[in-house]
Order: structure tokens, then C-alpha cells, then sequence
């Protein structure tokens, strides 16, 4: 569906974790005071962030969301937020999310580690990136070390875990995770500015409507059937009952209600759903 890292916002108790430094560091660069930038995403962090979000003419809701996160890393440079190395002769990093191994080769070695992906409906972003920030014992589901990716609409990263059982499976919010050892090692041996290809099947962003099916049609059903405006079982199959849902919920977000699941509705059902689950996690 869409790309879209954990969506940083107002929790009890406060959300914590390295991209909540990083959007309070972006906040202090463009003028906005989120007080101390101490990765705890507390009010003063959202009152900054709302006004961000009302200079840049975006949505109001205090929800580091792919469209704040663009315009926070539009108008800083990403490469301050970390003294980039002088070497030349930098390692590379792959991750292939199909097969869930990353790869990281410097001076003739090669070192293969087993790693957790984005899920179906949160995708780890395909694509050529850098290392551009890092963190060490950042605590929590970010386990011992955590590598900022140059990916420029979430907070991705390559990081430890605090769920060493998730390695190998498809479950993230789009961060690469490694087993804490294993992550420990990679961090003492790449430097800011290694490059990171993320390569494996690219899904396809569509705009869902009456008589589309497939596995995107029934992860947007699942999330209308969790949140209470679809009451069938997810099958795949866009018919009238989920466009009826779709019209539902589009009504109660105030968005344009034209009963297809087009970027903006799949953007606000994803924040709405992580809501309702309370689901913070990377």
C-alpha cells in the first residue's frame, strides 16, 4: 500500500526512539522549539510540530506522518544531522526483503546477516540510500544500535530488536532489524555515508475501487473490518460493501468521499488503524 514508517505521535506514555530525536532536531533547524531533544515525543514536541505543520500548509494533526516527514527532510540536510566520513573506500550494505538477508561487503569480506522486514501493508523501501545518522543503545524495540536510512519520507532505519523471535519475518514498520549482536557488529564496521541498496518485489501504490481484487484490496478491508466500518471477512474483492466502508470512513475523516482507496483515504486509514491498535512500534 503505502510507504510509511511508525507514525510518531502523542502516546501515554510518551513515544521514545531515535527518529523522535531526529524530528525534534529537524523541528530546532526550521525555527520550532519541541524543547529539550531528548527523543521523547512529548506536547511540547507536538505544539512544534503543529505549527511546522501549519507553516508548510499540512494537515494539523500532530502526526509525523510520509507527508511531514518529506517536508522536515526537504527543508534540512540530512547529512548535518551527522559528520559524514572522510573515507573513500567505504563498505556496502544490501538488503533483500524477499529473501530477508542483508549483506554487507568491505575489502574482499563478505558478512550475511538474517534480518526482519516491513510487513505487506508497511513495506521497508526499496531503493539506493545512505547511512546518515547513528545512535548507539537507543533502548526499546530499537535494541542496542540504531542506523538512520537517507530514505526522505519515514524514519527507517537498520537497528537491533528487543523481539529477537521477529528476525526473519515480515512484521516491521518498514526498519530493517537485526539480532543486537549482530547489529553491534555491522555498526562498528560502516561508516556515515555507506551506501545501502534495498532491493525485492516492488509493490505497486493503486487506487482501489469496485471490482479490484487482490492482496492490497484485502489488507484495506482488514483495516476497515478493524476499525468497525467493514463487517465481512477480508476476501481480496472490491465489491459494494467495501466501497460502502470505504464511503464510511471517508465521511467520518472528512476526506473527499468517493468510495475509492486512493493514496490520501489509504494514508488516513493506516494512521487511523495504527491509532485504534496502538501500534508504535518500528
Amino acid at each position: 500500500m503505502l510507504y510509511a514508517s511508525r507514525f510518531i505521535r502523542l502516546h501515554s506514555p510518551p513515544m521514545e526512539g531515535p527518529d523522535i530525536l531526529e524530528v525534534q532536531t529537524y523541528l530546532l533547524r526550521n525555527g520550532f522549539d519541541p524543547g529539550p531533544p531528548d527523543g521523547f515525543f512529548g506536547l511540547a514536541s507536538a505544539t512544534a510540530l503543529r505549527q511546522f505543520q501549519k507553516t508548510h500548509g499540512l494537515n494539523e494533526d500532530g502526526v509525523v506522518g510520509p507527508d511531514t516527514w518529506l517536508a522536515l527532510t526537504r527543508h534540512s540536510n540530512l547529512e548535518q544531522l551527522g559528520e559524514l566520513s572522510s573515507s573513500a573506500a567505504y563498505p556496502r550494505i544490501h538488503v533483500h526483503v524477499d529473501t530477508r538477508i542483508l549483506t554487507m561487503t568491505s575489502n574482499g569480506t563478505v558478512r550475511t546477516y538474517p534480518v526482519a522486514v516491513g510487513k505487506p501493508s508497511t513495506p521497508t523501501p526499496v531503493g539506493e540510500w545512505t547511512i546518515v545518522f547513528k545512535s548507539i543503545d537507543p533502548g526499546g524495540p530499537f535494541g542496542v544500535r540504531w542506523m538512520r536510512l537517507s530514505v526522505p519520507w519515514g524514519g527507517y532505519g537498520i537497528h537491533g530488536t528487543n523481539n529477537p523471535n521477529s528476525i526473519g519475518k515480515a512484521v516491521s514498520h518498514g526498519c530493517i532489524r537485526l539480532y543486537n549482536e549482530d547489529v553491534t557488529q555491522l555498526y562498528d564496521l560502516v561508516p556515515i555515508g555507506t551506501p545501502v541498496s534495498i532491493t525485492g518485489t516492488v509493490r505497486k501504490i493503486r487506487k482501489l475501487r469496485i471490482g479490484m481484487q487482490g492482496d492490497d484490496v484485502r489488507e484495506v478491508q482488514q483495516m476497515l473490518f478493524d476499525l468497525n466500518y467493514y463487517t465481512r471477512t477480508p476476501s481480496g474483492y472490491f465489491g459494494k460493501r467495501t466501497r460502502r466502508a470505504v464511503l464510511g470512513f471517508q465521511k467520518h475523516e472528512g476526506l473527499t468521499c468517493d468510495g475509492i482507496a486512493g493514496p490520501k483515504t489509504c494514508k488516513a486509514l493506516q494512521i487511523a488503524h495504527d491509532l485504534a491498535l496502538d501500534d508504535i512500534l518500528p
